[in-house]
């Protein structure tokens, strides 16, 4: 008797106008199994998990198994979330979060879900299973990273799918959210809900059964969980990605001539609350040229508040007193005069970004603190963009766009974008979202060779322990808004 598939991949392959994204591609999913995809960034993950959403064409070559003739509903919840504003649009800019005003226009958490036509008990029961009661009634946009990865997992499973394809859901959660979405995927299996992932290796719940390997549009090798756990596919890794070439770091100058500083940053007393609302309270913190400092916290702790005051984003830093660069903010300097001094990224920046940039662009904006390209390159600016992508190994990438590159590979361009000033102070906000393991471990190095050799200042910002460079020698944590004791 031929064996019936829940889910059965034939020999898919998407093009693309420079190789195929996918290429061959076969597999097949069976009742009581879980499978999850791992595999570096470009690979092809991503649009695997896309065209089995049915957005991207497949012809005969993906099936889903159906009931009655009926086909499955299926959700997917992708890496980069998307919302549209009161005016059903989707034109929000990146620092509308801050400006508490214009963040009136998007929608709340409770609008979206009520639109679902879910009743107040699953509502609530869904809220509570995700631990997100606490932002019920507050606007999109104002949402942290992490909240949003949640608020779209209950947006799912308020809609009762057949099937959830989550890709990189782990991405911005801190440890306990982490294991908290290891115990809800858990759970939603157990309810019969169907679960197909994409993930790194170290982010798995325990209902995982089978797990395969993407490189380079292929599937190379496909396990049961016991099999991977044998297998030595996590010390084959660490070796593929070369060092960085310190010989070339050493030779790349500021791009401009920055002032000495002796504290880059100082708060007192600095609170931000938006209809009343409190982010951050009573903040008192100074940073010294050349220190090192991990911000922590839970997601909603008010990290990325605190960076924007820092990087110029947030208008209500006129309204406390911050010393930045030796010189206390409102004092009239330009926003333009901060962020020349600062290398940032952010997932925020990520969401935000002009897409019709080539990755070049996006590497060059970087110099003139820009969502895109609008000046003219001199010689020395493009000779400096040229050697800052090669060193971080992305200089391939010069002439595609940056919407046609993968999500972790445009991470690279955009951290490439951070460095391309060779600034005094780098803002790196869970710099490495999106990168597969060895390419972080790569990354961290370089931001550690930088930071000691160069003296740079680092605000750096993770929920992964292991992804925080050794320089950083201080610890900022923030609980609801406050500096732990």
């Amino acid at each position: 008797m031929e064996q019936t598939f829940l889910l059965e991949v034939k020999n898919l392959t998407v093009p693309s106008p420079v190789k195929p994204v996918l290429k061959n591609v076969s597999f097949f999913v069976s009742e009581g199994e879980c499978l999850a995809i791992i595999g570096p960034a470009g690979s092809g993950k991503s649009t695997l998990i896309k065209t089995l959403a049915g957005n991207f064409f497949s012809g005969d070559s993906v099936n889903f198994q159906t009931k009655n003739g009926i086909a499955p509903n299926i959700i997917i919840i992708s890496q980069q979330h998307h919302f549209k504003n009161l005016s059903n649009t989707t034109t929000f800019y990146y620092q509308q979060r801050f400006n508490s005003g214009d963040a009136e226009d998007a929608l709340m958490v409770n609008d979206v879900l009520k639109s679902l036509g879910a009743d107040e008990r699953a509502l609530c029961e869904t809220l509570e299973l995700l631990g997100i009661r606490y932002i019920r009634y507050t606007r999109l946009i104002q949402l942290s990273n992490g909240e949003h990865k949640r608020f779209q997992l209950a947006k799912a499973v308020l809609q009762n799918p057949d099937w959830l394809l989550l890709d990189s859901p782990y991405t911005g959660l801190d440890m306990a959210a982490r294991k908290l979405l290891n115990t809800i995927i858990d759970k939603l299996v157990a309810t019969g809900i169907h679960i197909l992932l994409v993930t790194s290796y170290g982010d798995m719940p325990a209902s995982v059964t089978d797990i395969a390997l993407l490189e380079n549009g292929e599937l190379k090798e496909k396990w049961t969980r016991k099999a991977f756990e044998k297998s030595n596919y996590t010390a084959r890794i660490k070796s593929r990605f070369p060092l960085p070439d310190l010989n070339l770091l050493n030779k790349l100058s500021p791009a401009y001539c920055y002032d000495e500083f002796s504290v880059a940053i100082k708060m007192v007393d600095t609170s931000v609350a938006y209809n009343n609302r409190q982010i951050l309270a009573n903040i008192n913190w100074e940073v010294n040229k050349g220190e090192c400092w991990n911000i922590t916290g839970h997601n909603g702790s008010g990290k990325s508040t605190l960076l924007s005051l820092v990087t110029g984003d947030n208008p209500q830093a006129f309204a406390n007193e911050i010393y930045l660069f030796d010189r206390k903010k409102g004092t009239g300097e330009s926003i333009w005069d901060i962020k020349q001094k600062i290398g940032y990224v952010s997932p925020e920046l990520h969401h935000y970004f002009e897409p019709g940039c080539t990755c070049f662009e996006v590497v060059a904006s970087g110099l003139f603190d820009t969502i895109g390209l609008f000046k003219q390159l001199n010689e020395e600016q493009i000779f400096l963009i040229k050697q800052w992508m090669l060193l971080l190994q992305i200089n391939d990438f010069e002439k595609r766009y940056f919407n046609q590159v993968s999500t972790g590979e445009q991470r690279l361009v955009l951290l490439a974008r951070a460095l391309v000033k060779n600034p005094p102070m780098l803002v790196l906000d869970e710099p490495c979202q999106g990168l597969d393991e060895d390419v972080s471990g790569w990354f961290i190095d370089l931001i550690n060779d930088i930071c000691v050799s160069m003296r740079k200042t680092l605000i750096y910002v993770s929920h992964y322990e292991e992804e925080i460079p050794s320089c950083v020698t201080h610890t900022l944590k923030l609980v609801r808004g406050k500096v732990a004791a």
